[in-house]
């Protein structure tokens, strides 16, 4: 495939310029993130006006340019499962890509399938794939092999016309404000983890009471400190499960945090007088200080009601043309039956995401009917792709009996009345 290398400074601003005259950019990157605190961008790819070109991001300085260009208003930018992609312009320029769209969420709004990758959407979008060797290549190495350079092209070169397929039918599904919607959650979402501690998401943590998650919020902290210093991804500094379990133990003593299994590593031995300090730190936070128990932690994760509230929301994403797994997940049930049954506490709150935008048009108005009573489910046909039916209720004497009105049917987000 032709295209245009960028190698240096001077290119970079001249392509830059050529750029700013694109109604279309799509792009994706090649990076290395096992050694380092943060990835190491090495390749930038780009189609913009039918033209490929490859950016040597280990060869020239500074990418701002390049994140400015796709950061000017005037034109929608194109991505794979482009969190990456988002969080290096961010951090480069604290800025978004104009018109972002990740045509992975649009596939799953598309009914296509979520979270798809890059060949399974280009094989059920277009037909054939892409080429699928080099996924583990050093991309920090020069120079390039024509093997590496064929597949990094690959992965824009097909990202227009999955776009204008995807987006062609997300308009005759009148779904285009959807993924406008669901773009800036996103984008949302992805900027507050680059600006939030994460320390809630270390693994194994859930269920642990306020005065251990103090523990480990004081290492998590440590722990990035440490990181970014050595300039090693932060569990090769302090493994998830040996931070819980120091949390869990809760002692400052070193000779006891010395004798955790796992800590026998020369470097751990060095800073265990750091790590006692971590927890020493957070024993002595008042009982106000410490973390708050997320009240979701503690509901049932295998409810009946879930299970079966978590079926019907798969049977009404088939019959909409939706990929249940974007609509919602198990967990996102259990925050809707625990904010619709909590009282007025929770209504405070702000509302479960299956009760809010276009999941609540799909889902969650239909599920307080159901929760409600107002609504019964019976299956139709178990032979059907599609065997649940959704009946009205209606109260009257004797209790409550199916509604004469007839039976409703989800389609497309919207109740459908048959007979």
């Amino acid at each position: 495939m032709d295209y245009q290398e960028i190698t240096n400074q001077g290119q970079l601003q001249e392509y830059c310029g050529e750029l700013s005259r694109s109604g279309s950019i799509a792009f994706d990157t090649e990076f290395v993130s096992e050694h380092t605190y943060r990835p190491v961008l090495c390749l930038v790819q780009v189609a913009a006006e039918g033209q490929p070109a490859l950016i040597d991001a280990m060869a020239v300085a500074d990418l701002t340019p390049f994140w400015e260009a796709i950061a000017q208003p005037g034109h929608h930018t194109i991505v794979h499962a482009g969190r990456s992609e988002l969080e290096f312009c961010l951090r480069a320029i604290g800025r978004r890509p104009a018109g972002l769209v990740d045509v992975q969420l649009a596939a799953g709004l598309a009914g296509v399938e979520y979270p798809a990758s890059y060949g399974t959407l280009i094989s059920k979008v277009l037909g054939g794939g892409p080429q699928n060797h080099e996924t583990r290549t050093d991309w920090r190495r020069r120079p390039l092999s024509p093997r590496q350079i064929d597949y990094a092209l690959d992965d824009v070169r097909h990202l227009h016309p999955v776009y204008d397929a995807l987006h062609a039918k997300l308009s005759r599904l009148g779904r285009l404000p959807w993924i406008e919607e669901e773009m800036a959650a996103w984008q949302d979402e992805v900027e507050r983890g680059l600006s939030e501690e994460r320390w809630r998401r270390v693994s194994g943590s859930s269920g642990l009471d306020g005065r251990r998650l103090a523990i480990v919020r004081e290492l998590w902290r440590w722990r990035e400190a440490e990181a970014q210093r050595r300039d090693q991804p932060p569990r090769r500094v302090l493994r998830d499960d040996l931070l819980v379990e120091l949390a869990r133990r809760g002692t400052a003593d070193p000779s006891r945090i010395r004798a955790v299994r796992g800590l026998e590593r020369g470097d751990l031995r060095r800073v265990v007088q750091q790590i006692a300090a971590c927890i020493e730190r957070a024993l002595a936070l008042p009982d106000e200080e410490y973390p708050r128990v997320d009240r979701r932690e503690r509901e049932p994760k295998n409810s009946v009601l879930g299970q079966f509230l978590f079926a019907a929301l798969a049977s009404i994403c088939r019959g909409a043309q939706l990929a249940p797994n974007l609509v919602g997940t198990p967990g996102d049930i259990r925050e809707l039956m625990a904010h619709r049954t909590a009282g007025e506490p929770s209504r405070r709150r702000k509302p479960p995401r299956l009760a809010r935008g276009w999941r609540a048009e799909v889902v969650g108005r239909l599920f307080d009917d159901l929760l409600a009573g107002k609504t019964a489910i019976r299956v139709e046909d178990p032979t059907s792709d599609h065997p649940l039916v959704f009946e009205r209720t209606v109260e009257g004497e004797g209790g409550k009996r199916k509604g004469e009105g007839g039976r409703w049917k989800a389609e497309g987000g919207r109740e459908k009345r048959e007979g």
